[in-house]
């Protein structure tokens, strides 16, 4: 019984993950299918991460915000049909709720995850594994469910159960590691990750759509293949940062190659695990900010800052020149991380 009770956050936490995976997946298909173009489709991952870039009043019930979103999205996607006249007011629709489901989300997480750590025997280890498995389903199931209403759907109810959590009041007393910062700081080691990640997975849907000639299913089984790659991520050996960007950047090398699709599926896996060892020693350089929810919290926000604008301008660039870029600039930005994170040679002391 105790053991069920600190699993009891984590699984929380990973259903509501789950939930809002399936939720942007679903809402970057929708969206490449809706315009081909290389930057509109940027734009949302764009607006996505812009309610972390203001500076708001943290409160659990901001997370009702991320449900009025996937209601929002249940009704565009019902008014998408063959003979819609018109594609912009269904495009925009995407655009508000993403940012509204960005609000909610940036709102409420951290004072969420303190909750749920104040009030049980979890680690904030087991939250994180909790949410990387909760990535991994809501990618899985991106894959299986389409149209896009049986997608949405489905993330309302995996959202559902933590507006228990976000709604009870305050407890007295709850004791909390510190305050709730309404500034948070920022890193520019996270924000440099979050460039390039940002322009790996902002053109990701429109790429599978017409690069590759897939489908809904195979964006989601990229997506899913790297959730399963970031809980994979204690199989990893030990190794040096620059190593792990090295590493990125030649796997996305092998994707390119002629290799059955199956298998370049497959190349997200230690991708998804590269990149989470990546997160994990971020986090652990930052200890001297505080706790390990809000050093998270600093990560997601300086990646998310990066994510911005690496979004947007590789969106323009595979405007101006074509989609077949994208990859490639991705793969450059992963050389050039590495660059520099390489070790530095140690000085002789006289």
């Amino acid at each position: 019984m105790p053991k069920l009770r600190s699993a009891a956050p984590s699984l929380l936490l990973g259903t509501t993950q789950a939930g809002g995976n399936l939720t942007l997946a679903a809402t970057a298909w929708m969206v490449s299918g809706l315009t081909p173009s290389p930057l509109l489709n940027s734009l949302l991952p764009a607006l996505g991460a812009l309610p972390l870039l203001l500076q708001l009043k943290r409160h659990p019930k901001g997370y009702g915000l991320q449900l009025l979103a996937v209601v929002l999205l249940i009704a565009i996607s019902l008014s998408i049909g063959p003979k819609t006249a018109s594609q912009t007011w269904p495009l925009l629709g995407c655009y508000a709720a993403v940012v509204l489901f960005g609000f909610g989300r940036e709102v409420s997480t951290l004072p969420i995850e303190r909750r749920l750590l104040s009030s049980s025997n979890t680690t904030m280890q087991r939250l994180r594994r909790g949410q990387d498995m909760g990535t991994l389903v809501g990618n899985l199931l991106a894959a299986l469910l389409f149209p896009a209403i049986r997608q949405f759907l489905p993330a309302l109810l995996l959202l559902l159960p933590m507006t228990g959590v976000a709604a009870r009041g305050e407890q007295s007393p709850e004791p909390v590691p510190s305050p709730l910062p309404q500034r948070l700081p920022f890193d520019p080691r996270c924000m440099l990750q979050g460039l390039v990640l940002g322009g790996l997975f902002a053109l990701l849907a429109l790429w599978v759509r017409q690069v590759d000639g897939g489908k809904c299913f195979d964006f989601a089984m990229v997506l899913a293949a790297y959730g399963f790659g970031r809980t994979a991520v204690g199989l990893l050996p030990g190794m040096h940062q620059a190593w792990r960007y090295l590493l990125i950047a030649g796997l996305l090398l092998l994707t390119q190659t002629p290799l059955p699709p199956l298998v370049a599926v497959l190349l997200f896996i230690p991708i998804g695990a590269l990149v989470a060892a990546s997160d994990a020693a971020l986090v652990d350089q930052l200890k001297s900010l505080g706790d390990a929810p809000l050093r998270w919290q600093v990560l997601l926000r300086s990646g998310a800052i990066g994510g911005v604008v690496g979004s947007i301008g590789l969106g323009l660039i595979c405007q101006l020149l074509s989609l077949g870029a994208a990859l490639p600039l991705v793969m450059a930005g992963f050389l050039c991380l590495a660059l520099l994170q390489a070790p530095r040679p140690a000085q002789a002391t006289p």
